[in-house]
């Protein structure tokens, strides 16, 4: 959860809102990601989706599913449903989606895990006292 934090201070530090997600596998980091979609220019730079896609690029599912993703904040129904199809084992989160609503004024229509359900195990809120900082020290 450490390298996601990483990756959110980072997009934050970056101009881009703060979100960090990796991908281990074996207890090893093996890809890592941060939010750039203001510094891209493109709407689909999540981390959690940039994971999704290059990991379903580049592992076979069998490798995908013994993966987790470790990510700063619970993934957007967008996200989810791009981990859903590349079929990773767990998804570990800090700050949950009905939390940063308080920090962002919005509320997701759909949680994650109601999107994983069946495909990806759920875990979170972990360490939420170091993720919430995270999004209190943002100027949002």
């Amino acid at each position: 959860m450490q390298a996601a934090f990483q990756c959110a201070r980072e997009a934050a530090a970056r101009g881009d809102e703060p979100f960090g997600s990796v991908l281990v596998r074996d207890d090893e980091v093996i890809h890592a990601e941060s939010n750039r979609v203001v510094t891209a220019s493109d709407l689909r730079r999540h981390p959690e989706l940039h994971l999704a896609q290059r990991a379903h690029r580049a592992h076979s599912s069998a490798e995908r599913a013994a993966m987790v993703m470790y990510t700063s904040t619970e993934p957007c129904p967008m996200c989810a449903g791009g981990m859903a199809t590349a079929g990773f084992g767990r998804v570990v989160y800090s700050v949950g989606a009905d939390e940063i609503g308080s920090f962002t004024g919005s509320e997701p229509a759909v949680r994650a895990e109601s999107i994983l359900d069946g495909v990806t195990e759920v875990v979170g809120p972990v360490l939420n006292d170091e993720g919430r900082e995270i999004h209190r020290s943002y100027d949002w």
